[in-house]
């Protein structure tokens, strides 16, 4: 072989890209993350279909999806919060950490860490417990009775089925967080250490 060959086999080998997102270690996890993965592309594929169909209706037949808001709106919420709720457990979820970037490694960088674990975890409660109202409002009613309970306009569709993902993916966001507060905690008081 010649030089340029070689080159040229050692440019083409294929290296597997190094994953930051955290793999899922106990059976819980395993169930949770590919419960959350199958929702995410079922109603990914889901919404683009619908949408799909109502944009050619609309501009190639000229005739209206009756309704068809309704569907995407719970579909898109399906996706959104289980889609967040993985994010969290797999410590990809959107965040502005300038810490983890800026700051050298020191005690002063474990406590701003773990001050941010926290407050993320206590905004997270309060936003669990607003999904659980209302969640709990759509399944129950304004009377909490199970009358009058709220339904879309065209299709009468219950509003919790749309109200229920808010408030798993909150809670499930909720407890991913408390273990990365309960991590960034043993290496706050650990000195660095998480063995």
């Amino acid at each position: 072989m010649t030089q340029a060959q070689c080159k040229y086999v050692e440019e083409n080998v294929y290296e597997e890209p190094i994953s930051t997102v955290r793999p899922a270690t106990n059976p819980f996890d395993k169930i949770v993350t590919r419960t959350f993965a199958i929702i995410c592309f079922v109603m990914a594929i889901t919404l683009a279909i619908i949408i799909s169909a109502a944009t050619v209706m609309r501009y190639v037949l000229e005739m209206d999806l009756y309704g068809y808001e309704e569907w995407i709106k719970i579909f898109a919420f399906w996706l959104y919060f289980m889609g967040a709720g993985y994010g969290a457990f797999a410590g990809s979820h959107v965040s502005a950490d300038l810490v983890q970037s800026y700051v050298k490694e020191s005690t002063f960088k474990r406590l701003l860490v773990f001050t941010k674990t926290v407050v993320t975890l206590g905004v997270t409660l309060l936003f669990t417990w607003w999904g659980w109202d209302f969640f709990y409002f759509g399944f129950a009613g304004p009377l909490g009775t199970g009358v009058a309970i709220p339904k879309t306009v065209a299709w009468r569709i219950p509003l919790w089925t749309g109200y229920l993902p808010i408030f798993i993916g909150l809670f499930f966001m909720s407890y991913y967080f408390m273990w990365d507060m309960i991590r960034a905690g043993k290496a706050l008081f650990a000195g660095g250490k998480t063995e």
